[in-house]
């Protein structure tokens, strides 16, 4: 599939910056620009800040059922659409064709619960304690236009899921996508727009990140902040949007856990946190990445993960057998070499792994590193690669020691047969999402997001819909 070169879309319109810019779009796979996106300048925010109040004046007002409508149209739209999508996203982030289009597929589910549990936004009648003549009522509105940051390892599910529950409450959105991977949040805008969302409702920009962010947050014409990114960067922004008094969803940096207690399946285990860690080529915020396993079973199970580490097949995402394809881009190759290298200097094994492959294209050897002590940088800042760092506990309380020693607290991993312990786990692993005996299967029901410095608020379940409400107390006197 060819290339396009992605426009802004600005009250209803896919255009190019006012001023004529444009960056290159890179194919991780080859290295070879693939097309442009468009810059966008202050004239352009402005254009944008100014529709999405009219946009959000307009969708407010609309029923929800009519919401809902278009909101099923785009899901529609996106399922008739997810192989040409994926297509493009596998272009230009790296991710194998079967992971692109299902995240496209996955996008149209997230859109259809939020469109249906928008039909349930309720407010309540509260009695009141003074005069039966007194109608008291809790109202639910949508907060306003909100500032979407998105980053570029799924760049439709991480788009689509800030702005499924905005849009489901009646809020306007302008999402500011990766410039790394423009075209596919692209496509996912389009079906709302060919669905027939008013114009205004939805926006789209590129452009320098720290100009965008800085700009957008503390105009009056945003509501709402929601960014998915780096906990440094979060940090920033929420900080930016606290000095305006701005609320702020922030789904931020992991650094994943994964206890293998002593009675674990190891077979099990290594299927479904293998699975895990590889998926996008360990580019995921809630990747596993501590391997904490008993240590009378450390020997097995780090030689059944090599045995499937190796059984990976890497190669270009749009090739037929691949399992994992390249690192989004070459900053990712640097990370990896270097925490490795710091990994076998403090004393780990590199017992698959640990190198570049080629000199085209950003192609990295999944890695599983044993006897890792904790001084290790992959211990203690996150990987973001295609990297498992493997090391043996001897009770289980050392291992929830471990798992919550860090800051991070995003998601979690354990296996085990005990129903002991698995309460245990799960009283005590200090994570926002925990998975016991199974993979990572984020769904749009359940809360997705973080705790302590991995963030704060939800981008799933009706805990998500919140954030995009402000609830108001109404009384009303019969006289």
């Amino acid at each position: 599939m060819t290339y396009p070169n992605t426009q802004l879309f600005i009250n209803g319109q896919w255009q190019d910056a006012a001023d004529g810019k444009s960056l290159a779009v890179f194919n991780p796979a080859t290295g070879q620009e693939i097309g442009r996106v468009a810059h966008a300048g202050i004239a352009d925010l402005d254009a944008a800040l100014a529709a999405a109040q009219k946009g959000f004046e307009t969708w407010r007002d609309l029923p929800a059922i009519e919401r809902n409508k278009i909101m099923r149209r785009a899901a529609a739209l996106m399922r008739e659409r997810a192989g040409a999508i994926g297509a493009l996203l596998t272009q230009e982030q790296g991710k194998p064709l079967v992971e692109a289009k299902g995240e496209a597929m996955a996008a149209a589910d997230i859109i259809e619960w939020f469109a249906d549990e928008g039909l349930r936004v309720y407010g309540r009648i509260v009695p009141s304690r003074f005069n039966l003549a007194t109608r008291q009522m809790v109202l639910k509105d949508p907060v306003g236009p909100v500032a979407a940051f998105t980053p570029w390892n799924f760049p439709i599910n991480q788009v689509v899921r800030k702005m499924a529950a905005a849009l489901a409450t009646g809020c306007s959105m302008i999402v500011k996508a990766a410039e790394e991977t423009p075209a596919s949040p692209a496509e996912l805008i389009r079906a709302f727009a060919d669905a027939g969302i008013p114009p205004g409702v939805l926006g789209l920009v590129y452009g320098n990140p720290a100009d965008i962010s800085n700009y957008l947050i503390p105009h009056p014409v945003i509501r709402k902040i929601t960014f998915t990114g780096s906990t440094p960067v979060g940090k920033q922004l929420a900080a930016l949007a606290g000095k305006h008094m701005k609320r702020v969803t922030m789904e931020l940096g992991g650094h994943a856990p994964v206890i293998v207690a002593e009675d674990a399946d190891v077979a099990l285990a290594v299927k479904a946190a293998g699975g895990a860690k590889f998926r996008n080529a360990g580019q995921v915020c809630i990747s596993p990445t501590r391997f904490l396993v008993h240590e009378s079973i450390q020997n097995d199970f780090a030689a059944a993960l090599v045995k499937y580490t190796q059984s990976l097949k890497v190669g270009d995402g749009a090739a037929e057998g691949t399992t994992m394809g390249p690192l989004a881009n070459p900053r990712r190759i640097t990370a990896m070499a270097e925490f490795t290298q710091d990994a076998v200097q403090h004393g780990a094994t590199v017992a698959t792994g640990g190198a570049r492959i080629g000199d085209v294209g950003n192609f990295w050897q999944p890695t599983i590193l044993t006897g890792v002590p904790l001084s290790a940088k992959v211990f203690n800042d996150e990987p973001f690669g295609p990297m498992a760092a493997i090391r043996p506990f001897n009770t289980l309380d050392e291992a929830i020691a471990e798992a919550n020693r860090l800051p991070f607290g995003l998601a979690g991993y354990a296996f085990t047969k005990s129903l002991k312990n698995a309460d245990l786990l799960a009283r005590r692993v200090e994570v926002g999402m925990l998975w016991v005996n199974m993979p990572a299967l984020p769904s749009a029901e359940m809360p997705f997001g973080g705790i302590k410095d991995s963030g704060y608020g939800s981008e799933g379940g009706p805990e998500a819909m919140d954030a995009y409400l402000n609830a108001r107390s109404v009384a009303i006197m019969n006289v």
